[in-house]
């Protein structure tokens, strides 16, 4: 039987959605359900945090750079960073006679990773959930997956994609599931017990969200009068803790186990896109979505047929106080018959009859994310 070496590459979210189906490969293999050995799974990894989630399921990992997001670099500067970051690509795949990449995400990770594999010739299978801004090198993917079918017809009438698979679901649910079953969540009473509260809002910077929109996001959630933990995120931990007024708020250190404190939390605020979109819907926990610069996006489709409301900040207060019930979702189960169509493409994957979309579809791709520049 031919043996496969595969790739994945993936920032924090993608490697979530990347992470069951290297699971359910692994387990197909020991089923001997596999039309190919599996040899080595390679991870390309963009930051510590995803190295960190990647580390468990690879037998090589390779670092290609680190996030810019809030970082302000000139336009000569960026592409000198850019390229110095896809020659890291293509030394992390060069001569490791990879069969397939496998990207998820709309970030750099993709764009450098896909490009490297291009220059190589290493075929490559995309698993897009930003339908509306997705990377314009998903266009030199030979597949690309969605989780829908209006999301597929999308794709073919706007960007002029070919090879779009609708899968039916988004992966990332099952890792949420997985974690959540796993016995990885830190016990409810040791975070009562370590910030003093019980029952506590948790509101998770991140997404959109801008440095002058931090205080009057602040002072609308000190409207509440009620138990507050702040996940700064992507912000400055001191920044947040020095605008606040309210004995009510406390904020956590950086980076914490997100899934645990949603966990807790009687409620969630958050600025984020699909990721937290998809964890909220796995808890099903009482939600307000941010309104960020994205107003049309696949967190927000989804967010919708959950019943999360999305506010703007100063709306926030009022909207909590009428906040309604989330829908139950069937986001798990529709995850596992995800993971099974992704894995079924990777064992009948035929390169040669799958060609990439081409540069017309970069260009219009390109074109249509000018509004986000």
């Amino acid at each position: 039987m031919e043996s496969k070496n595969i790739a994945i590459a993936g920032e924090i979210t993608p490697s979530k959605t990347i992470i069951p189906i290297i699971e359910k490969l692994k387990e197909r293999e020991g089923e001997d359900k596999l039309n190919f050995k599996l040899n080595k799974i390679i991870g390309l990894y963009h930051g510590e945090s995803s190295k960190s989630f990647l580390e468990p399921y690879c037998d090589e990992l390779y670092s290609i750079g680190e996030g810019r997001r809030g970082k302000r670099n000139s336009t000569g500067k960026l592409a000198y960073l850019i390229s110095k970051d896809i020659l890291k690509s293509y030394n992390a795949l060069k001569g490791k006679k990879i069969d397939l990449l496998i990207t998820a995400g709309n970030a750099g990770d993709v764009r450098k990773s896909i490009v490297a594999a291009n220059i190589l010739k290493i075929p490559v299978i995309h698993i897009e959930q930003d339908i509306y801004n997705p990377i314009e090198v998903i266009s030199q993917a030979n597949m690309v997956t969605v989780p829908s079918e209006m999301y597929k017809e999308y794709l073919e009438k706007n960007y002029r994609l070919r090879n779009v698979a609708n899968i039916n679901g988004y992966p990332m649910a099952k890792y949420v599931d997985n974690y959540i079953k796993g016995d990885n969540l830190i016990d409810k009473d040791e975070i009562y017990g370590e910030y003093g509260m019980k029952e506590f809002v948790l509101v998770v910077l991140g997404g959109d969200l801008k440095d002058d929109e931090i205080e009057p996001l602040i002072r609308a959630v000190e409207e509440l009068n009620l138990k507050v933990l702040i996940a700064p995120y992507r912000f400055d931990r001191n920044m947040v803790q020095e605008l606040i007024l309210s004995p009510n708020i406390k904020v956590l250190p950086q980076y914490v186990d997100l899934l645990s404190f949603m966990n807790a939390a009687s409620h969630l605020i958050y600025a984020a896109g699909m990721g937290m979109t998809i964890e909220a819907g796995v808890f099903n926990i009482p939600s307000l979505k941010i309104e960020g610069f994205h107003k049309t996006h696949g967190s927000v489709d989804l967010a919708n047929e959950l019943n999360i409301p999305i506010v703007k900040i100063d709306e926030i207060p009022k909207a909590f106080e009428n906040l309604p019930e989330q829908k139950e979702s069937e986001l798990v189960k529709n995850s596992e018959i995800a993971i099974e169509k992704v894995v079924d493409l990777i064992n009948d994957f035929d390169e040669k009859s799958l060609k990439r979309s081409g540069f017309k579809s970069t260009k219009k791709i390109w074109d249509s994310r000018k509004v986000y520049r």
